[in-house]
């Protein structure tokens, strides 16, 4: 049976990224991989609309979240996590491994955060030194109003916007330098459609002005180290070669599509995912606040979610990502990011219709796939 990997991360990977990361390994040290290595970051100034230096790890995602507190805060500093859902908590996680106090800003699974409540917050306590948040929240389909926080923060030249852009940056527009982000953070295996490995972390002015004064322990995950070897074409300890060409290749196609047409191409397949599974009584769980890089669809009270997960996987090979903590059993998550197109959007509907009328659940059959088809010939 052929597998569908349709989970939020990692994604489907294009077979001509995997065809250029087959080729011969090259050494890194080497005027051959400088070149790549430049053209890479060069192109990731594109995707993260910035003039400052894209730095690349050689990590997951999580640990440009890492870097971002431990190279920029300090023993004792203040953070305000805003907590939607489980990558918020993560944020919580990092902070308290490093000894940086939080300010913890609930907020409802589903709903995003308001920015109202974020400057209020920073007027009370006016020790905060940095808000944690994420672009788009993951385990919940939330996009969070990253551009109107950032008023809030950027003429605070006391107080870091660190943004979690894992599950956004290329997925839609994250404007670094125009909104005045300070910390913006992405990974490979999301919208870049690679297999997991690399992070990519760029910091305003603001913040590196902060890793200046930072007096958190760091090592490999030391970002003056990273920034002062990418500037001469290279890291400083061995890179993940073979995802750094892969990236390289997935940097250009981007470039001759435009980014314009990818962002467009997110917001169709979302718009079609959402709203042919609405059509057959599934409704969105992220309200006027989602995400276009993944649909998450509450099912019905009645229906264990847990058990279209299972069969998805079990009867036609589509691997989707279920419900986490206190959505577990509510929920299912589809990616519209990677290497998927409108038959991969169709067959998982149509996976899903089949499984709800095993379940008896009442509905119009074939109504998902041809609302979703619909808006899908945009494409």
């Amino acid at each position: 049976m052929k597998n569908y990997v349709l989970t939020p991360g990692p994604v489907p990977v294009p077979e001509f990224v995997m065809l250029e990361m087959a080729k011969p390994i090259i050494h890194h040290r080497t005027e051959e991989f400088e070149e790549i290595f430049h053209n890479a970051t060069e192109g990731l100034k594109k995707v993260f609309m910035t003039k400052e230096e894209v730095l690349i790890l050689a990590s997951s995602g999580t640990g440009a979240m890492d870097a971002s507190i431990c190279n920029t805060l300090s023993k004792g500093d203040k953070a305000l996590v805003v907590n939607g859902g489980k990558f918020g908590e993560r944020w919580l996680k990092i902070c308290s491994a490093y000894g940086v106090e939080t300010e913890e800003l609930k907020v409802e699974w589903g709903k995003a955060v308001s920015s109202d409540e974020i400057k209020n917050t920073l007027d009370n306590n006016p020790d905060i030194k940095a808000v944690l948040v994420q672009a788009s929240e993951t385990s919940t389909g939330v996009e969070h109003p990253i551009e109107s926080i950032a008023k809030i923060t950027r003429n605070r030249d006391d107080v870091l916007l660190i943004v979690d852009g894992i599950t956004a940056v290329g997925a839609f527009p994250v404007e670094f330098d125009k909104w005045g982000i300070d910390i913006l953070i992405g990974g490979s295996q999301k919208a870049f459609m690679m297999p997991p490995g690399l992070s990519f972390i760029v910091l305003s002015q603001k913040a590196w002005a902060f890793a200046e004064k930072s007096d958190l322990p760091k090592f490999y995950l030391d970002l003056k180290q990273a920034h002062k070897n990418s500037l001469k074409r290279t890291s400083p300890w061995t890179p993940a070669v073979t995802l750094v060409i892969g990236l390289n290749a997935v940097l250009k196609h981007f470039d001759e599509i435009g980014l314009d047409a990818l962002y467009k191409r997110h917001s169709i397949m979302s718009e079609a995912t959402t709203t042919g599974f609405e059509a057959i009584g599934l409704t969105n769980f992220a309200k006027g606040c989602t995400s276009t890089a993944l649909s998450v669809i509450k099912v019905p009270e009645e229906i264990d979610a847990g058990k279209i997960v299972k069969g998805l996987k079990n009867q036609y090979g589509i691997i989707v990502a279920g419900g986490q903590d206190q959505a577990k059993g509510k929920i299912f998550r589809v990616t519209h990011m990677g290497y998927v197109d409108k038959a991969d959007i169709i067959a998982v509907i149509a996976g899903v219709e089949s499984i709800l009328s095993d379940l008896q659940y009442n509905f119009t059959k074939g109504i998902g796939v041809s609302t979703a088809n619909t808006i899908l010939n945009q494409l």
